[in-house]
């Protein structure tokens, strides 16, 4: 199925989680902000969102510097 990640098409398998899709993008919840369609995910509750065909992501990633 398709979804949308940052504006761009991905291909996943039916029934992922948005925790299972960031583990195969290699990225780390916890230093992370998301969207999903349109609303913000809370951290609390990211492990028990099934993702659906057509669904559409932000993902942005805090980085620190000075």
């Amino acid at each position: 199925m398709e979804i949308k990640v940052n504006g761009e098409p991905r291909r996943i398998e039916p029934g992922m989680t948005i925790v299972q899709l960031l583990g195969e993008l290699g990225l780390e919840p916890l230093h992370l902000a998301i969207e999903h369609n349109g609303d913000i995910v809370d951290e609390t509750s990211i492990a028990g969102i099934d993702l659906k065909a057509g669904d559409t992501l932000e993902i942005i990633r805090f980085v620190g510097g000075g």
